[in-house]
């Protein structure tokens, strides 16, 4: 469910047309709902309610600092991968105790911070990470509660590039490699290895995946403490579905129904259950609007030309994702009941819509079946408030997209759009000289 809504004619976002946000700061731009963040984060909370689990919301897929306040301020904690998250996690005003911490990558400087703003939880991809966080925590004096990721080998049956819980992935390690793992440094001071973390990939339609993920990281549990080793934390991850079409996903009671029965036990012993959502909160949170520039009619293609594209919104071409699409303004008779790929009504037209970059794979959809479209017409692609304004870019020298959050009858901009000369504003034409000492310098 969702607060976006065509009446009288045209699109609202709650209490405010689209097309009024559009005149006053222009296209393309992101627009949010704040009482879809906050439904959708209560209905996840509630549905998981009998396992009193610590939610933290996934920062990369919406990271702007009004919508994390917004969640923060809606009793979420924060799920970060990195020290530019874990800065913007604690100026939403989340506190670091509630904010859990992965990535694969984590430099020393990264690590530094999260000791030293006394982040919740790291969770660990590899054994030298491990290490690493062991060293630089015995620096500080300071103990950090860990996460060792596991790749439990279920395959989610999604997209390759968002698959991340089969046995061989850059992400964690597999179950032998875990269980040696947890045998080496279990007992460890300063990296204080209690806790499993899982994430097996995105967006996940089926609850199948969750169950055999938690009955093999139970079982790995259980081996854990016949060996002395408690795990005090698991970390279910995210991955759960959004509707991309009208009612594609799961809702959040049926994947906690599945799960919960294995886990309920468990928590009435003392087990802390963790869960990573983002799309399942953001995604139907937000839309892009985008104007029409030009129509072009060829042989046998007609292009619509938006100002946005793969810059603005990467799904489409990046990942083969589907975005229901439609005017801002329909004509009388085109006012979508639902959203889905196949439209039944007369008069709709196979289109192809496309942005402004010298990219062949610049789209938004391909043989999209639209109500006509002319220059100057507003477009609203929905389902973007999830891994949109995130994966942005600055490709062709495009500026960056702005975002407006709408709580009621009041709409702010959260972002303002950026100029050319923030575009430039990074850039010395001159360059600064780099002071490298004589002796390093190459003959």
């Amino acid at each position: 469910m969702d607060h976006f809504s065509h009446s009288d004619g045209s699109l609202h976002c709650e209490g405010v047309p689209v097309a009024a946000i559009a005149a006053a700061v222009g296209t393309p731009t992101y627009v949010y709902s704040a009482a879809t963040l906050r439904d959708h984060a209560r209905r996840l909370a509630d549905a998981w309610a009998s396992l009193s689990p610590r939610i933290c919301f996934s920062v990369k897929s919406c990271p702007n600092i009004a919508v994390l306040r917004t969640l923060v301020e809606a009793g979420t904690g924060m799920d970060v991968v990195s020290g530019g998250e874990i800065a913007r996690a604690l100026r939403a005003g989340c506190p670091a105790s509630q904010i859990v911490y992965a990535g694969v990558g984590k430099s020393d400087e990264e690590i530094r911070l999260a000791l030293r703003e006394r982040v919740g939880l790291l969770n660990i991809e590899s054994e030298p990470e491990l290490e690493n966080v062991q060293r630089l925590a015995e620096g500080a004096s300071r103990a950090a509660h860990c996460a060792l990721r596991v790749n439990p080998d279920v395959d989610p049956r999604t997209h390759r590039h968002t698959t991340t819980g089969t046995r061989e992935t850059k992400f964690g390690v597999d179950l032998a490699q875990a269980l040696a793992i947890f045998r080496r440094h279990g007992r460890n001071p300063f990296a204080l290895l209690d806790g499993i973390h899982l994430h097996i990939g995105s967006p996940v339609y089926s609850t199948e995946p969750y169950v055999e993920s938690v009955r093999r990281a139970l079982a790995l549990m259980d081996t854990l403490a016949a060996d002395g080793i408690r795990i005090r934390t698991l970390d279910l991850g995210g991955g759960f579905g959004a509707d991309y079409e009208t009612g594609q996903s799961p809702d959040a009671r049926r994947y906690a129904e599945a799960v919960t029965p294995l886990l309920a036990p468990r928590v009435r012993d003392g087990l802390e259950v963790i869960l990573e959502p983002g799309r399942t909160i953001a995604a139907n949170a937000g839309v892009l609007v985008t104007r029409v520039q030009y129509v072009k009619r060829g042989g046998a293609k007609t292009f619509v030309i938006c100002d946005a594209g793969m810059h603005t919104l990467l799904r489409p071409s990046h990942y083969d994702a589907f975005h229901f699409m439609w005017p801002v303004h329909p004509a009388p008779g085109f006012v979508p009941a639902r959203r889905a790929r196949e439209m039944s009504m007369d008069g709709l037209e196979a289109v192809d819509v496309v942005g402004p970059l010298c990219e062949t794979g610049d789209y938004l959809a391909l043989d999209r079946e639209l109500p006509p479209m002319s220059r100057g017409d507003l477009l609203a692609v929905f389902t973007a408030g999830a891994y949109g304004m995130s994966m942005s870019s600055r490709y062709n020298s495009h500026a960056l997209p702005a975002e407006v959050l709408v709580d009621g009858a009041e709409a702010r901009v959260i972002r303002r759009r950026e100029t050319l000369d923030d575009l430039l504003a990074h850039e010395d034409p001159h360059g600064a000289r780099i002071g490298i000492p004589a002796e390093t310098a190459a003959p």
